[in-house]
């Protein structure tokens, strides 16, 4: 272990006050992005609002609206079934019918809702953009749109994730609490490990480790292994089992009071080849470039470019998946992306994964991944900085 300690468990739950701020902080954006109201479905972006969770969320089944107007209180257009957790908010105005109900899954209560909004610009923002979904049928969705004839149904996910990038300091505790949770499971696991176990074994004793520190969840766990390398970094854990040369690639969405954090680690079994030992120093040295360059002022263009820096020097023949990084809360994964193209500025209290990875021999490479959260001057590192020489695993 390396003597870092676990942060305190900031708590389950924010206060009324970060809900008002935020909302307070929505009906400023919506007077410069030119929309009366915005309607949020999606279960995370509920959630932001609101502060209403529940695992229902894993029936589709039902519908769910939140309406958040520029001028006015919030009101949450729901299932019956959900009333009693909505009052447990700080949401007061709450609209229900008996769902499911087909033939009306809520659009009479939504559209009346609608129609008594203030208007001014004749504008209303919906989940259209990017990272972003409407969670309800699209047919209902053109039915509405057709009956608010009056109204302009718009791309509101602009002024969404503007809102949700930029991190209070609850949020930042509570994303600093899950990587640190996670980090002392990545210290931990080596010890568990041995040859001979399949990938669905180590990710069993990662998940039972997380738990073990305090996660609440573990919905996100990539186990993947090769030998000298691997080849892609999405799809495991598999019955493979893990024997001398293999480089065992684990990627983590562990979560604390609905916050994430996610990163990385690569453990070796037995002495890594000289070829993976260069490929792992090339990405460290990477992930070093990419903090240095986290500070307020920098674009996400910056941040790539200089991760992108150590890793052509290092022989990196390219990464298919297109980006070094991205923007890190109450998702896995968040806007912006550390990419050419994406010149999002670099501000205080944003979260990102440092995320350098490179192909360093055909169909073999090395990813590696750390958590910052941009200050003025630089970053903060969430997560406990991964050693430099990969962890061997005996075999």
């Amino acid at each position: 272990m390396t003597g870092n300690t676990i942060s305190p468990p900031p708590g389950h739950g924010l206060p009324d006050e970060e809900f008002q701020s935020r909302f307070e902080r929505a009906q400023a954006a919506m007077h410069r992005h030119e929309v009366d109201a915005i309607v949020v479905t999606a279960p995370h972006n509920v959630r932001y609002f609101t502060g209403f969770n529940t695992q229902f969320w894993e029936s589709p089944t039902r519908p769910w609206f939140v309406i958040v107007p520029r001028e006015g209180e919030i009101i949450a257009v729901i299932p019956e079934i959900g009333v009693p957790g909505m009052e447990m908010t700080w949401v007061r105005d709450i609209r229900h019918w008996p769902a499911p109900q087909p033939e009306d899954d809520g659009l009479s209560l939504l559209g009346s809702a609608l129609a008594d909004l203030p208007s001014r610009f004749g504008r209303v923002g919906w989940e259209m953009g990017r990272e972003s979904v409407i969670r309800m049928p699209i047919s209902d969705f053109d039915k509405l749109r057709a009956q608010q004839s009056n109204l302009e149904f718009v791309n509101g996910s602009g002024l969404i994730w503007e809102l949700r990038m930029v991190k209070s300091e609850p949020e930042i505790d509570r994303i600093r609490h899950a990587c640190h949770i996670a980090s002392a499971a990545f210290e931990a696991l080596p010890a568990t490990l041995e040859a001979g176990d399949t990938e669905y074994d180590a990710s069993r004793k990662i998940r039972t480790e997380l738990m073990r520190f305090g996660a609440d969840t573990v919905p996100f766990a990539a186990v993947i292994s090769g030998h000298d390398g691997y080849d892609q970094i999405i799809v495991g854990p598999s019955e493979r089992k893990l024997g001398s040369g293999d480089i065992l690639f684990i990627d983590l969405g562990a979560t604390y009071d609905g916050y994430s954090c996610d990163f990385d680690r690569n453990f070796s079994f037995g002495e890594p080849s000289d070829l993976v030992a260069r490929a792992h120093e090339t990405v460290w040295q990477a992930t070093e470039a990419g903090i240095a360059a986290a500070r307020a002022g920098a674009t996400t263009r910056d941040l790539w470019q200089a991760m992108a820096k150590v890793l052509d020097a290092g022989g990196s023949a390219g990464l298919n998946v297109g980006r070094l990084g991205h923007g890190l809360g109450m998702q896995l994964t968040e806007p912006p992306s550390n990419m050419p193209g994406d010149d999002t500025p670099l501000v205080p209290g944003m979260v990102m994964t440092i995320e350098p990875g490179m192909e360093f021999a055909p169909g073999k490479m090395l990813v590696h991944e750390e958590n910052v959260v941009i200050r003025e001057g630089g970053c903060e590192l969430l997560t406990w900085r991964a050693s430099r020489s990969l962890p061997v695993i005996p075999v």
